[in-house]
């Protein structure tokens, strides 16, 4: 049987990947963005089944299916909870929520076994429609000052908030900082939690930004982001196991 992963982050998709090897199942490739999806389907034999993240890093992997008529069964991985997961049942196979857990996984493979006709029609509207609303909760950019100028910074930009010398910062990609008025503790419930996890009390870190993680002293973790290195970022022993979870 044929099995792709598509999942933005790749420690969760290389975690699966193990999964699935332990049950007898070898991924034939890990794909990670929207746009190197449709460049793979468009070239590849479509596989049995899929393993599909909702939201990758270049957006919401429904719009695969705008590109490329799939022609495979689908297993959701979603981190979206009780309301959506409906929906997500009536338009798939089976749905796993994170952190997978193996008897979940191994209970939605054998449902794929089981039925005759795997593959389905996707109602993206409602999907769509769903994953939507519950985005729009979040903040999708900040307005910052620079100057006597207004600058918008979209999340995705955007590697961690930090708080120094009684302020809050953000660091962006491109190695710059900002101030802005949003304590860490407004942050929190203002950001996406799928996407920004609060490590300690003065960070919270993109997950798409995260380069390298390093154990510590006294069961912490240390993180290294693509840019930020003005000073060590931690992740505090109460807040580790909860850590490994966001990142599946």
């Amino acid at each position: 049987m044929k099995v792709v992963i598509i999942e933005d982050e790749k420690p969760a998709a290389r975690r699966l990947s193990r999964m699935l090897n332990d049950i007898g199942l070898h991924p034939i490739a890990m794909l990670h963005t929207v746009s190197e999806a449709i460049d793979w389907f468009l070239n590849n034999e479509h596989p049995d089944l899929i393993f599909l993240d909702i939201q990758l890093a270049d957006g919401l992997s429904f719009e695969i299916f705008d590109e490329v008529e799939i022609q495979s069964a689908i297993i959701f991985t979603t981190a979206y909870d009780q309301y959506a997961l409906k929906a997500f049942k009536l338009n798939s196979i089976d749905y796993l929520l994170k952190p997978i857990d193996n008897e979940d996984l191994e209970v939605a493979v054998k449902k794929f076994k089981d039925l005759n006709n795997p593959t389905q029609n996707l109602d993206l509207g409602i999907l769509k429609s769903l994953i939507s609303t519950q985005e729009n909760d979040y903040k999708k950019r900040f307005t910052v000052k620079v100057g006597q100028h207004l600058k918008m910074l979209k999340v995705a930009e955007i590697e961690c908030f930090y708080s120094a010398h009684k302020a809050t910062n953000i660091f962006t990609e491109d190695k710059r900082n900002y101030l802005i008025d949003d304590t860490l503790e407004v942050l929190e419930t203002k950001l996406n939690p799928t996407q920004f996890f609060r490590v300690n009390r003065k960070f919270i870190v993109n997950i798409i930004a995260i380069k390298d993680i390093i154990s510590y002293s006294n069961s912490r973790l240390k993180l290294y982001l693509n840019n930020f290195n003005e000073e060590e970022i931690i992740v505090s022993r109460e807040r580790v196991k909860d850590f490994k979870l966001w990142i599946g």
